[in-house]
């Protein structure tokens, strides 16, 4: 781990040219050091044993997995370390995805450097940096899903389950695999809680599920 005053980073992205480039800015800033560059999921997991980051950039868009379901891989096995999302567009599934996995922040690659190195040491500290786009579509997709008028009564016990595995990360194949179903019927499930929860998305059950306290 990197000492009080330097904080060691990491970053995944598949982009040899923002590697190199963040890696550049992280490595001459005083404060930062840049500890490994991943292109992959795969290769990060098995690079940050190593490493040991305070902080891991990681990229969404990614060969192979994506980074908005990695994160909760990296999280599992490396929990010391705040994974804070970068992007180039604001996709709100992803971001819903991303957030719900784990990850501590989400910022657009488009940030100024000062202010993504800002970011890196809010995320350290336990703060959650947002870049203002990101934030007010996070708003906007709470306001849109709106309140849930008897939380205790709209889904069933068996419907709580699910939402709360998709609220981990878990696919539907996951779901279906933990509770002996089929896929299908894991599909059909989730058509029903979509209805009860007025809701037409995942990112939109799971946030409307957690405001409504049917999930912890």
């Amino acid at each position: 781990m990197a000492s009080e005053t330097t904080l060691a980073v990491a970053l995944v992205d598949d982009d040899r040219g923002t590697r190199e480039g963040l890696a550049a800015l992280i490595g001459g800033t005083p404060g930062f050091r840049c500890v490994g560059t991943y292109t992959s999921v795969d290769e990060a997991l098995r690079g940050l044993a190593e490493a040991q980051p305070d902080v891991l950039l990681l990229d969404i868009h990614l060969r192979g997995l994506a980074g908005s379901e990695g994160v909760r891989l990296l999280r599992d096995r490396y929990p010391r370390t705040q994974v804070l999302m970068l992007t180039v567009f604001a996709e709100e599934e992803r971001i819903f995805e991303s957030l719900c996995n784990g990850a501590c922040g989400y910022l657009l690659k488009k940030t100024p450097p000062a202010r993504l190195l800002e970011a890196i040491r809010e995320a350290h500290d336990g703060g959650a940096p947002m870049s203002p786009d990101i934030a007010r579509k996070l708003v906007v997709a709470l306001q849109r899903t709106g309140p849930l008028d008897k939380p205790e009564q709209a889904l069933t016990p068996h419907e709580v389950r699910i939402i709360r595995m998709l609220a981990d990360g878990d696919s539907y194949a996951e779901v279906g695999e933990r509770l002996g179903i089929t896929v299908n019927t894991v599909r059909n499930y989730i058509r029903r809680i979509y209805d009860k929860l007025h809701v037409h998305t995942k990112s939109e059950a799971v946030s409307k599920a957690l405001r409504g306290r049917l999930i912890p």
